[in-house]
């Protein structure tokens, strides 16, 4: 485990960061010296997170389609930090598993709030607010679901699908001066993911050429990556995380 590094000077709001791959993100950046504010829907376990961060992080709690939620986690960055240089949507739901003609309209309108909806309105109000004038780093956490339809997955695929199309939409509206980029993550060892895998990660992993499922730490470091000056040149970008999948058709 790499030792924090001095402050950075540089701050980020990363949603959905109490655990999984937002936590992963979270810490990638504070190690590399960035502040952070971090938000989720659960107040006690978001509290511990950023007390694991240390005295970089701090935590807002809500849901994230809340505009109020927005509005406040914003302020206590700002208000913390100063400024906001990096945005990290990572927040996302999946409730049903089936075919999407199954599915009530309501759960279709509740995914695409959650997972595209929320994301844009983030990234307005940040850029309202800091970017506009100051510039800036989105990353999108999307999912290859979103490269191709995904059997049983379709309407998470849908959500995911528009959030790329959102991602290369807003870098060219928000550029120069804000690069917008986006991670498709394949599985990833999460409790969000666990109905995909557990019971038989032997089996799964058996398909991906790098020969295991990812980790949050893998995505953690693409996206810190992708929000460093070493990535200035790259907007609009879906970078892959798949331990190879997506090249033998492998989507779950």
């Amino acid at each position: 485990m790499s030792a924090v590094t001095e402050a950075s000077g540089r701050a980020a709001i990363v949603t959905g960061a109490s655990r999984g791959i937002g936590f992963a993100i979270a810490q990638a950046l504070v190690r590399r010296g960035d502040s952070v504010c971090i938000t989720g829907r659960n107040a006690e376990s978001l509290a511990r997170a950023a007390e694991e961060l240390g005295e970089r992080a701090i935590a807002v709690a809500g849901k994230a389609h809340d505009p109020d939620h927005r509005t406040e986690a914003v302020d206590q960055a700002l208000a913390a930090f100063g400024r906001v240089d990096y945005l990290v949507n990572n927040v996302g739901t999946n409730p049903v598993f089936g075919p999407l003609m199954d599915l009530d309209a309501d759960v279709i309108r509740k995914i695409v709030d959650i997972n595209v909806v929320s994301a844009f309105a983030w990234i307005q109000h940040v850029h309202r607010v800091w970017m506009g004038k100051h510039g800036g780093a989105v990353v999108n956490v999307a999912s290859v679901g979103g490269l191709r339809p995904a059997p049983g997955l379709g309407a998470y695929g849908m959500s995911k699908a528009a959030m790329l199309y959102l991602t290369q939409q807003l870098a060219v509206e928000l550029a120069p001066g804000v690069r917008v980029n986006a991670v498709a993550p394949a599985v990833v060892k999460t409790k969000f993911a666990a109905a995909l895998y557990e019971g038989r990660e032997e089996q799964v992993a058996s398909a991906y050429p790098a020969g295991r499922l990812g980790v949050p730490e893998d995505v953690g470091g693409a996206v810190a990556f992708l929000l460093s000056d070493e990535a200035g040149w790259i907007t609009g970008h879906t970078m892959v995380l798949d331990g190879g999948s997506t090249l033998v058709g492998q989507l779950a």
